[in-house]
């Protein structure tokens, strides 16, 4: 990001939605759109010649969908985080999105502030996953059949604390919250969080969900 401004590319089939987002994310918000895009089709080729901070994407789209975008656009390297856009509907799909690598997700129709906010903690390196949605994903994410894997060596490289704080990330619960749950400082749950990440060679929050999901360390909390 230069000086404070996030480049965006959108990604959604609907010219409205476009419109919205554009209307949102304008450059007296800090904001840049770095180029749109109608279909996941081309978004490998659209990112290298754009060089977006974040990419914005709707999951349900024709041809290519936002789930094979992500996929394809993370086996890149030095690939920009993808914030997927949402309905209440999509548990499915959204699942498939963190299988592919999404840093986070956000409901459509959030508030104006709650998007430019996402957009920003996706591009800055961390992840978005909206409290609204995020245990149904995760249930749906294990019943799509993604195999437990038993805590082994990565795990045993955490200390009784950092596993704690790791279950509770993957239960969905933001740096606050979880220092409420564990009568913690905020700052004292910050570097813990970066200690998991760095043990266990994560790079967001949304992979700590899902590495906590897969190694059986949690059960997604109702929210």
């Amino acid at each position: 990001m230069s000086e404070g401004v996030v480049r965006v590319l959108l990604v959604d089939d609907q010219e409205l939605i476009r419109t919205g987002l554009r209307g949102v994310l304008r450059p007296r918000f800090g904001f840049e759109i770095a180029g749109e895009l109608a279909s996941g089709a081309g978004i490998v080729e659209a990112v290298r010649a754009s060089r977006p901070d974040v990419v914005v994407m709707d999951v349900r789209m024709p041809g290519v969908d936002g789930v094979a975008a992500t996929a394809a656009l993370n086996a890149e390297p030095d690939a920009p985080p993808v914030l997927v856009l949402t309905t209440f509907e999509d548990d499915d799909v959204l699942a498939g999105a963190l299988r592919a690598g999404a840093a986070g997700f956000l409901l459509k129709g959030v508030p104006a502030e709650d998007l430019q906010r996402a957009v920003r903690a996706v591009a800055s390196g961390d992840s978005w996953l909206d409290p609204a949605v995020t245990g149904r994903v995760l249930s749906t994410y294990r019943d799509g059949g993604a195999e437990t894997v038993e805590p082994g060596a990565e795990v045993d490289l955490l200390t009784p604390r950092e596993r704690e704080v790791l279950a509770l990330i993957g239960a969905g619960l933001s740096n606050g919250e979880i220092a409420a749950d564990l009568v913690l400082g905020e700052g004292t749950v910050k570097t813990h969080v970066g200690h998991v990440f760095a043990k266990l060679g994560l790079r967001d929050r949304a992979a700590a969900v899902v590495f906590a999901f897969d190694h059986g360390l949690v059960r997604p909390r109702r929210r």
